[in-house]
């Protein structure tokens, strides 16, 4: 005897890296072909972030930058699968991760406390850069070791 019951429509997030060579004609294909995979199984997009190139912490195929994209969508379990697959096959796809999220969250939630975190962190990176700044401002205005005047040896 085999059930078959409907499996339900999931909140799922992706982060995907795309090599740093991809035009943005290529990009909007990628995401319209993921567009057309994701409504033949009755899901769909509900936004997508560009984080813009970024160097990669480690490197992927020789390659140091990535186009770094977030994406928050609906979807059943088997259309994660087929994107998965063919992010596989895709050779300018560096990089990929889906995560299922909270049902109990609507998705414009998730997105606002996600958009909380980035501008928290940009904010922490911004106080690092002017802690630097400020200290490296500091060393140059002091004068250099071979600037200054000679000790006097005491004997």
């Amino acid at each position: 005897m085999e059930l078959n019951v409907p499996r339900p429509k999931r909140k799922y997030e992706s982060i995907i890296i795309l090599h740093p060579e991809m035009t943005e004609e290529d990009q909007k294909k990628f995401f319209q072909k993921n567009k057309e995979i994701l409504s033949s199984y009755e899901g769909e997009y509900n936004h997508v972030d560009t984080w813009g190139k970024r160097r990669l912490a480690n490197q992927i195929d020789k390659t140091r930058m990535g186009i770094y994209f977030h994406s928050t969508f609906e979807a059943k379990a088997e259309a994660i699968a087929e994107l998965e697959r063919t992010m596989r096959i895709n050779e300018k796809v560096l990089r990929f991760f889906h995560k299922k999220l909270d049902d109990r969250t609507t998705l414009a939630k998730h997105i606002e406390n996600y958009r909380e975190i980035i501008n928290s962190s940009i904010e922490r990176e911004k106080e690092k850069e002017a802690k630097i700044a400020k200290k490296n401002a500091s060393r140059s205005s002091r004068p250099s070791r071979d600037s200054r005047e000679p000790r006097e040896s005491r004997d």
